[in-house]
């Protein structure tokens, strides 16, 4: 191993062949050389991990253990910290990290603050609610094998098959982690067990079927026929995957039930509360808006900037309806007379959501056009609009965003939930669209994972405040390069904008103040522009999801304060696609990070022009 002299490399200096750190100089060849290793091991590592959970394999369009799960149990979850902690360990003691670049440095400063993040949530571990009205086994695993189980060909079919077959294992471990929970005193809110079994009992009801209400056996046909084999062997093999769904499948399902039903008494006698009701509960809220925020800001400051935010939003809404010329000052007559007024909703049925839909793409393809001039770095996936499937869409989220497949086999998926089109007004349908499409969710992801020249898991890195903040600044983007020319829209804008303040509220109202389900619905109804319906969603999801929405205003508010910073620093010098670019190849960030890594770009751009 060549060793350079000792120095930092965090700030580096070219001059003449060397590069010059704060406590010696060795040249680009050995920072080169020595960078390439450390990233070559993390490919390395990384893929190992890859190998080890089949459902991430096949997320990124890999079919390395085809027919297999990933290991659900606490075994699997602490020998995975064990082996990263040993990767750290062969990084620092085999490769002289004095002599990589700063994309080297930032990429194991990331793996530390993974193996930290990691560490701290094996603490709580089975403090999540594993299932409830948010999602779990009983819905995702359906999604995954009808959005991401690929059938090429007849190994792919047996794989299927064999995922099938095994279905049973996995909801095992699921009811085993449930049990796990139980005893430590973690049980979901009682109103999430009716959505639950609602939805178990229709895939049980659908498992005997040979129609489209067997979803699992409809996708297998469907995907089935496009190999188009001899037909006998179609028939046999369809009739092969119809037995294992009506036995392994269905008795998988059931068993799940039966422990639910068994459980819920006991969620009726805790009632639905903030895990402030849960043991170690004001410690476990505090570890969530640590690990959702990236930030150490406290329950009341996140509270506190709610409100003002709230206020300041409010504030803007008033002017749009002077602007409007709406005949009263009181913004809840406003709130009431969009929520109300035809002009502002889909009509509930096939025409309506065919229109919904087009105007997603229409959206979609208006933005598109005023990429160049917002990026230097645009993403190379497809992207498509796309109803929420039936089997989960009476309970799934409003919209929502799945990632392209790395080698893009799949594209980038914005799904629209057109179940109830009361909860999809028209005036909120731009900023939802740049919000979960372009230039939301889609460009932030799909160019993370396009990404060159990092290690492959920073491509494919979760931070809550960046994911979400990044979207919620890029429905602000729009208004800031023209769009929003309907007036409603605007206001639909700011709607969906308040709703992101209002969450700090009433996330930390729900799990710190002691708030009620009813005391969170109605601080909502009376300072957002959502219908009921929608705002009951939302609320129950924050009892599910603990501090996960308070990152969406943390991370925009984060983002806006570093692009202001940068254009007072810099002045004429300011360049927009250059601030995104920082922002956005680098994959996802702590806010921390991303601080510094703004403060590095001001400070080269400085130093062009002397």
């Amino acid at each position: 191993m060549k060793k350079c002299v000792p120095g930092f490399v965090f700030f580096l200096i070219f001059v003449s062949c060397k590069v010059v750190t704060a406590g010696g100089t060795c040249s680009p060849a050995q920072i080169a050389e020595e960078s390439k290793k450390v990233n070559d091991f993390l490919d390395k590592k990384f893929d190992e991990s890859v190998d080890r959970n089949p459902e991430m394999a096949s997320t990124l369009g890999l079919k390395t253990n085809y027919g297999e799960w990933s290991d659900r149990s606490d075994d699997f979850a602490i020998k995975e910290l064990a082996i990263s902690k040993g990767n750290l360990e062969y990084i620092k003691r085999n490769f002289n990290l004095k002599a990589v670049d700063a994309q080297t440095s930032l990429s194991i400063k990331m793996y530390e603050e993974d193996i930290a993040r990691n560490e701290e949530g094996l603490k709580w571990l089975h403090y999540n609610y594993e299932v409830s009205q948010m999602g779990g086994v009983y819905d995702d695993l359906p999604a995954f094998l009808v959005n991401v189980q690929k059938v090429d060909s007849l190994g792919d079919v047996f794989a299927y098959m064999s995922r099938l077959k095994k279905l049973d294992k996995v909801f095992d471990q699921t009811i085993d982690n449930l049990k796990k929970s139980e005893a430590l005193g973690i049980i979901p809110p009682y109103f999430t067990f009716k959505y639950v079994t609602d939805d178990i009992n229709a895939f049980i009801a659908g498992c005997d079927s040979t129609n489209d209400a067997n979803v699992l056996l409809s996708d297998f046909k469907s995907k089935l026929e496009k190999l188009h084999i001899n037909k006998n062997r179609e028939i046999e093999l369809e009739g092969q995957a119809a037995y294992v769904i009506k036995s392994t499948v269905k008795a998988s399902y059931q068993k799940l039930l039966n422990y639910w039903l068994q459980l819920e008494p006991k969620a009726k006698v805790k009632g639905s509360n903030g895990i402030w009701n849960l043991p170690k509960g004001k410690d476990y809220y505090a570890y969530l808006l640590r690990y959702h925020t990236t930030t150490n800001m406290t329950p009341d400051e996140v509270f506190n900037t709610g409100i003002k935010e709230v206020a300041r939003i409010q504030k803007e809404m008033q002017v749009i309806m002077k602007n409007v010329n709406f005949k009263s000052d009181s913004l809840k007559d406003f709130y009431a007379f969009v929520l109300s007024d035809p002009q502002f909703k889909y009509s509930n049925d096939d025409n309506g959501r065919a229109a919904l839909l087009k105007d997603a793409n229409t959206y979609i393809d208006s933005m598109r056009v005023k990429l160049p001039d917002l990026f230097g770095t645009l993403p190379k996936a497809a992207l498509v609009v796309m109803k929420v499937e039936k089997f989960r869409e009476k309970s799934a989220a409003g919209a929502f965003y799945e990632d392209p497949a790395e080698d893009g086999s799949r594209p980038g998926r914005y799904y629209v939930n057109t179940y109830n089109m009361n909860n999809e007004p028209r005036f909120q349908m731009e900023a939802l669209t740049y919000h979960e499409a372009i230039p939301g969710h889609h460009m932030q992801i799909a160019i993370a994972q396009e990404l060159k020249g990092i290690p492959k898991f920073r491509r494919h890195e979760f931070f809550t405040s960046y994911i979400e903040g990044w979207a919620l600044y890029a429905e602000k983007l729009g208004k800031e390069v023209g769009k929003y020319q309907d007036p409603y829209s605007d206001f639909g804008r700011l709607s969906m904008e308040i709703f992101r303040a209002a969450r700090l509220v009433a996330d930390v109202g729900i799990h710190y103040k002691h708030w009620t389900r009813e005391e969170a619905i109605d601080y909502f109804v009376k300072n957002t522009a959502n219908a009921k319906g929608d705002i009951e969603n939302e609320i129950e999801r924050y009892f599910i999801w603990p501090g996960q929405a308070t990152g969406y205003k943390i991370g925009m508010n984060k983002i806006l304060e570093l692009r202001e910073k940068a254009k007072k620093e810099l002045g004429y010098k300011f360049d927009i696609r250059q601030f995104h670019d920082v922002v956005l190849t680098n994959g996802a960030v702590s806010l921390n990070t991303l601080t510094d890594l703004v403060d590095a770009y001001i400070a080269r751009t400085k130093g062009i022009s002397k």
